[in-house]
């Protein structure tokens, strides 16, 4: 079957990164790539991506509830207005990661989303712009860290003031997000999270055509 697909005592063939972590195999399951249009959500997954750089997902994932208790739900107009003693606060915090840059990072990012929404109508409409060409192809055995559709997105974001949005932590956001389909051949939810996939209407721009 190979290294990357595992058979889980539920007899069910997956993708093998989850392990035995009920947690872990949950999220898999039931989250990890399907598609997600909603503003909040995809906050808080940019928000956690950044968070998780330099660590295991695994760890920012049994944190998320800390992490949305602390950060206001992910939502950027609330986040947007933390100051200086939220700061401190969230560095006070051993629910979270307690690290400067990152919570920083967090709170400039939810001005920037708010300037996205305003120009795009949403945050998912600026986000799903940057969906690859021919993303719903066979699935494939080597997935990358990046691409170039990333490495586009990670350097608009740059642009516009973000932070802790580098290419290979954008990359995981697009799988995160259903941008991308990489559950691997064979895994039980790669035909499910396809189907959702192709059943998704994308957001457009404020404005644009339909």
């Amino acid at each position: 079957m190979g290294e990357e697909l595992g058979t889980g005592a539920d007899g069910i063939v997956r993708c093998n990164w989850p392990r035995a972590h009920d947690d872990y195999l949950a999220y898999h399951d039931h989250e990890w790539g399907r598609p997600v249009i909603d503003d909040v959500r995809l906050f808080e997954k940019v928000c956690l991506e950044g968070f998780q750089a330099g660590l295991s997902w695994l760890t920012i994932l049994r944190k998320r509830e800390n992490f949305r208790a602390a950060f206001a739900g992910f939502d950027p107009a609330a986040v947007s207005c933390f100051d200086t003693s939220d700061v401190e606060r969230l560095l006070g915090d051993a629910g979270i990661v307690r690290h400067r840059g990152k919570v920083q990072s967090t709170i400039n990012n939810a001005g920037r989303a708010l300037d996205l929404i305003g120009e795009f109508g949403s945050l998912a409409s600026y986000l799903w712009g940057f969906e690859p060409a021919g993303s719903s192809q066979a699935p494939r055995s080597n997935i990358p860290s990046y691409t170039p559709e990333s490495t586009a997105l990670s350097r608009d974001l740059k642009q516009r003031g973000w932070s802790f949005v580098g290419p290979t932590t954008i990359y995981a956001l697009m799988q995160a997000m259903g941008m991308v389909n990489d559950h691997m051949p064979g895994c039980a939810f790669h035909d499910v999270v396809e189907q959702e996939r192709s059943a998704l209407v994308r957001p457009m721009p404020t404005g644009a055509p339909s």
